[in-house]
């Protein structure tokens, strides 16, 4: 049995696709969980570019194939399943031909699942992370597909390819839209300015940026000012701090729930109560 070590603890948790999980985690651990989802992640309104790129990578049109998420690639998956299910042989065969550059664990877990490998995985999970493992490689001629995280463009990341002398074509499966409704949302906010929950843990950027759509930036700095903030990973923490925030628990090395949750229970230990 676990032990009860967030006991009397209250945690907010934005998460959309995995909040049942992460909510049973700090549950079993004894914890009051605030469930808010911000975001949806939805499949791109118009499938026709991604299965055109999904065609081109089967072609082998592609040298190298950038996986920024692993909710990408499995949207894409599922674009060709529900679009054009004869594609799918043809993408698997020409996705383990391709040398495969994944960003961090997760893009890294969903080609597992194919049963491949990524061919390099960056040491840093985030843009910078990709591009410094990039930096010793000669691109020039290279034909490089790149999966983005939503609708970014990552300009950092395509400039760098092209400066290199590459060929980038980008694609972008899914898109993030409005989860809880504003007033839900506001609701949050105002526990958190109150002080009544100890902790909010953010996994993905666009759930900052759906509170400081709500909140203003200013305003979610002031509200979150009594409040614990965990990032499951440097790419969250990264955009935290952007808009001001600094957050106190991240996970060393495996940026998934677990290591958040133990980061919260270790960072909670000694912290006084709402």
């Amino acid at each position: 049995m676990t032990a009860a070590t967030l006991a009397g603890r209250t945690i907010a948790v934005p998460e959309t696709r995995e909040i049942e999980v992460f909510a049973a985690l700090l549950e079993r651990r004894g914890a009051r969980v605030i469930r808010c989802p911000l975001v949806a992640i939805r499949d791109a309104a118009d499938p026709a570019p991604v299965l055109a790129w999904s065609r081109r990578l089967a072609a082998g049109s592609f040298d190298d194939l950038i996986l920024l998420t692993g909710e990408g690639l499995r949207r894409i998956l599922s674009c060709i399943e529900g679009h054009d299910p004869t594609l799918r042989p043809r993408f698997l065969e020409a996705l383990g031909r391709v040398r495969t550059i994944t960003r961090g664990p997760k893009p890294a877990k969903a080609l597992r699942e194919l049963g491949l490998k990524p061919d390099l995985t960056a040491e840093r999970p985030t843009t910078e992370g990709v591009i410094a493992s990039l930096r010793g490689f000669d691109l020039r001629g290279r034909r490089v597909g790149v999966q983005l995280y939503g609708t970014e463009p990552n300009r950092p990341l395509v400039d760098f390819l092209e400066r290199a002398g590459a060929a980038v074509s980008s694609v972008a499966p899914y898109v993030y839209a409005d989860a809880a409704d504003e007033r839900q949302v506001r609701a949050l906010l105002e526990e958190l300015r109150a002080g009544r929950i100890d902790a909010i843990a953010f996994t993905s950027s666009a759930q900052i940026e759906r509170l400081i759509a709500v909140a203003s930036e200013a305003g979610l700095r002031r509200a979150l000012a009594n409040t614990l903030v965990a990032a499951v990973g440097p790419v969250v923490a990264e955009a935290l701090r952007r808009h001001g925030i600094e957050a106190r628990v991240m996970p060393e090395e495996s940026f998934f729930l677990k290591p958040l949750t133990s980061g919260l229970e270790e960072a909670l230990r000694d912290r006084p109560r709402s």
